[in-house]
């Protein structure tokens, strides 16, 4: 099942809601930082964040588990400040301190909210920026049908809640960023969809074609309950 989910979603252009002006206006609200910053890219993906942070003047490294996802970055980086690290974004093997920058578009999901703030924090400098996006409810009182989907997907918070557990664990949130609909579809869902018609035929991707598009389903059916969700924290001096 999870080979047939990295087939599916192996050259999309992005692998969660997302796109480059949702990336850049991330980083305007991040600043201030210094001149070349150090950005770990947690859960990178074949690195359309990496590459758009890495061309905006960072020096990058890209934090994946899935070799080909690397690759892709590796040959897409070519001339960039940007090297790869195949580990777990639940042990990243990186000393304490190490960089100006932690980015997390659409991977937090892996470890949890709560955990992967607890996880990264040792990684900032002193006054380091937490760059992430979240999937949370845009309504205190959602759907049966989207609660019931969510509940079995990834259990959804609201941003209120999302933003205390952020302080609690000893940040400070500097900027929250609905993301637009569109980030959903124009780089991420839509090709998806395509992808999922391309696949329907093998059984082996049967599963992994179901799942695709009942998510798109529920998007379309209930997309006004919940969103995804930027935010950029920061640790104290």
């Amino acid at each position: 099942m999870t080979e047939a989910f990295f087939a599916l979603f192996h050259g999309l252009p992005r692998q969660g809601p997302g796109s480059d002006a949702t990336t850049l206006r991330l980083l305007d609200l991040a600043r201030p930082l210094p001149e070349r910053p150090r950005v770990l890219d947690l859960g990178c993906g074949p690195g359309r964040s990496a590459l758009l942070l890495a061309k905006a003047g960072a020096r990058v490294t890209g934090l994946d588990t899935h070799q080909p996802f690397l690759d892709d970055l590796a040959k897409a980086a070519e001339g960039l400040d940007v090297d790869t690290v195949n580990a777990s974004m639940a042990d990243p093997p990186f000393p304490d301190g190490e960089f100006d920058l932690l980015w997390a578009e659409s991977s937090v999901f892996v470890l949890g909210f709560d955990t992967a703030l607890r996880t990264w924090k040792r990684l900032l400098k002193p006054g380091g920026a937490l760059v992430l996006t979240e999937c949370e409810w845009s309504t205190g009182t959602p759907s049966a049908a989207a609660r019931e989907f969510w509940d079995e997907q990834y259990p959804l918070r609201t941003t209120e809640e999302n933003s205390a557990a952020a302080v609690a664990a000893g940040y400070r949130v500097e900027a929250v960023f609905p993301q637009p609909d569109s980030d959903w579809f124009d780089e991420f869902y839509d090709h998806l969809a395509a992808r999922a018609d391309a696949a329907a035929g093998d059984p082996a991707m049967a599963e992994a074609v179901a799942a695709a598009r009942r998510e798109i389903a529920m998007r379309r059916e209930h997309g006004s309950e919940y969103q995804y969700t930027g935010y950029v924290l920061r640790t104290y001096q």
